[in-house]
């Protein structure tokens, strides 16, 4: 089986345990209509309906009263709803009312991989309630649990684990944290080790505060960055040669006689540097002197500031989202980084990207694909925050896959539903990285039968993103997939389902079932609870094997 990676991506977090199916309920005002409990938990972690009267109350006191009131079963013990919940982030819900995401915490301190997402209306009335409760912790031994170690001694044990000392970007930070081991919970030590040389690396341990033993450790790539500096001058419109060799139109700034790849016209702006082939980042703002990027080294640069305008545009046009954080967040890319680089990422402030190695890839910012993938990441991680392992990691990756195709539909500008196809295997004809109308073309299971279970790849991120991927194609496109048929819906329909869904109704925990639960109830939301739209989701998602 082909293993092709073309990002690393986000957080990354605990295994996501499986679901059980979903119960239907009587319709009244307080009864809900769809309520899943984790198989694992036997606590909710989906429930959706009216779920409460109309309130003047604020939805951060609707959705802890509601909590409060079901606290037994949430398995809160004697801990209240008050005291094991912070809210984190409350945002306007695009259909009226507001959407709260709250963070577990036991004695204040956060539960690692429980978050929770809540969606009140504009009468008040809690409709939604999504996101894994860690239960019973003060039967877990946390009250006697003995914190010997130190941060700093946390920093000490991964860095010895490690094997090697990086040039740090940042330096290590260390948090404490609960952490769920099965039946039991531990505190433990999040220590995060962010680098780019001499290989990009965001490392996250998991240190035992008692023994300082390693439970668990995982790679992504997830760093914080401050906004550019931006330079005064005229806006002004250029042109450029791409990877593929065709002329695009380019938003530069002329400033002291030269031409910048600064595009002053869309949230705060985009901006595109120039790496020279080394690991620093961001690196040189690009600059030219006749705004015309026509030379063979310009091609990636030209790429690169035109699809990240591109994908700007298909959030802001479409969803009416001001760049990936909804407030407008500047854009920055670095092309030519390091040599002969196989691949792209987001690192939690901007995307990079590499030139291949001419055989694997070409450079990696000649694909709208790939550009639209990386920023719909930066798009997760500051909504619902998929940790980037197991079933929630290859969550994330389709996601980004999908809204990656769905950019390059918006374009127009050779769409399909393969991935990378633009910039793999250029000696190759019909290549990619993956497809979605058939991941099994490239080694990726269409079926949750079929599914990876191993460690590798952070538990098949890019491997089980095939089974969503499969569902969403479906989605769009209907067809038979395994004796299920499928009527599809369109590209516009599939894009709303699923930004809803990533925006309202996932948490960091989701796995597949319970995506299924809220591409469901976005799509209710959207179209109506007995709509065809419903049906297609639930038939899709039938079609592979995910209940």
């Amino acid at each position: 089986m082909k293993k092709k990676v073309v990002s690393l991506s986000l957080s990354v977090g605990l295994i996501c345990s499986g679901m059980v199916g979903a119960s239907a309920f009587a319709d009244s005002s307080k009864s809900p209509q769809t309520k899943k409990f984790n198989q694992s938990t036997g606590t909710p972690d989906f429930v959706a309906g009216k779920l409460t009267s109309p309130s003047a109350k604020s939805a951060k006191d609707i959705v802890l009263d509601y909590l409060e009131k079901n606290k037994a079963e949430y398995k809160l013990g004697s801990q209240s709803a008050y005291n094991s919940f912070i809210v984190k982030s409350k945002e306007a819900d695009q259909l009226g009312g507001e959407v709260v995401r709250l963070q577990q915490v036991y004695e204040g301190v956060p539960v690692w991989g429980s978050t929770q997402a809540a969606r009140v209306d504009e009468n008040g009335v809690l409709e939604a309630v999504s996101g894994l409760v860690a239960p019973d912790l003060d039967k877990k031994g946390l009250k006697s649990f003995a914190k010997s170690q130190t941060q700093k001694q946390a920093i000490e044990t991964a860095e010895s684990d490690l094997g090697f000392k990086p040039e740090y970007e940042q330096a290590p930070t260390s948090e404490l944290v609960v952490y769920p081991t099965g039946d039991k919970a531990i505190y433990a030590y999040h220590v995060n080790l962010n680098f780019l040389s001499p290989e990009p690396g965001n490392y996250n341990y998991f240190i035992d505060a008692s023994t300082g033993k390693v439970v668990n450790k995982f790679n992504a790539i997830d760093t914080a960055g401050s906004q550019p500096a931006t330079l005064t001058g005229s806006n002004t419109t250029g042109t450029g040669v791409g990877v593929l060799g065709d002329t695009k139109s380019l938003k530069t700034l002329l400033s002291s006689g030269y031409y910048y790849l600064q595009d002053n016209t869309r949230g705060q702006g985009i901006f595109t540097y120039d790496g020279k082939n080394r690991t620093t980042l961001p690196g040189t703002l690009w600059k030219d002197l006749d705004n015309n990027l026509n030379a063979t080294y310009d091609h990636a640069a030209t790429d690169a500031h035109y699809y990240a305008g591109v994908t700007y545009d298909y959030y802001k046009n479409v969803f009416n989202r001001n760049s990936y954080d909804n407030a407008g967040a500047a854009l920055k890319s670095t092309v030519h980084y390091s040599r002969n680089y196989n691949n792209a990422f987001w690192n939690g402030s901007q995307m990079v990207y590499g030139d291949g190695d001419g055989t694997t890839f070409i450079p990696l910012s000649g694909g709208l694909d790939v550009i639209g993938h990386e920023l719909t990441h930066a798009v997760t991680e500051r909504s619902s925050n998929l940790t980037y392992q197991n079933e929630s990691g290859a969550l994330n990756e389709a996601i980004s896959d999908i809204f990656g195709t769905l950019v390059e539909f918006y374009d127009n500008r050779n769409p399909d539903f393969e991935i990378g196809e633009d910039i793999y295997t250029p000696n190759t004809a019909g290549d990619a990285l993956r497809s979605m109308s058939d991941p099994t073309k490239y080694g990726d299971p269409d079926h949750y039968s079929k599914r990876y279970t191993g460690t590798s790849d952070n538990g098949g991120v890019h491997t089980n993103s095939g089974i969503i991927n499969k569902a969403a194609y479906l989605i769009s496109q209907g067809g038979t997939h395994y004796g299920v048929t499928v009527a599809g819906i369109g590209n516009t329909k599939l894009g709303a389902i699923f930004y809803r869904a990533n925006t309202v109704y996932l948490t960091s925990s989701s796995n597949f079932s319970q995506a299924r639960a809220a591409l469901v109830q976005a799509a209710k939301d959207l179209y109506g609870a007995t709509s065809a739209e419903v049906t297609t989701v639930n038939n899709a998602f039938d079609s592979v094997g995910v209940y």
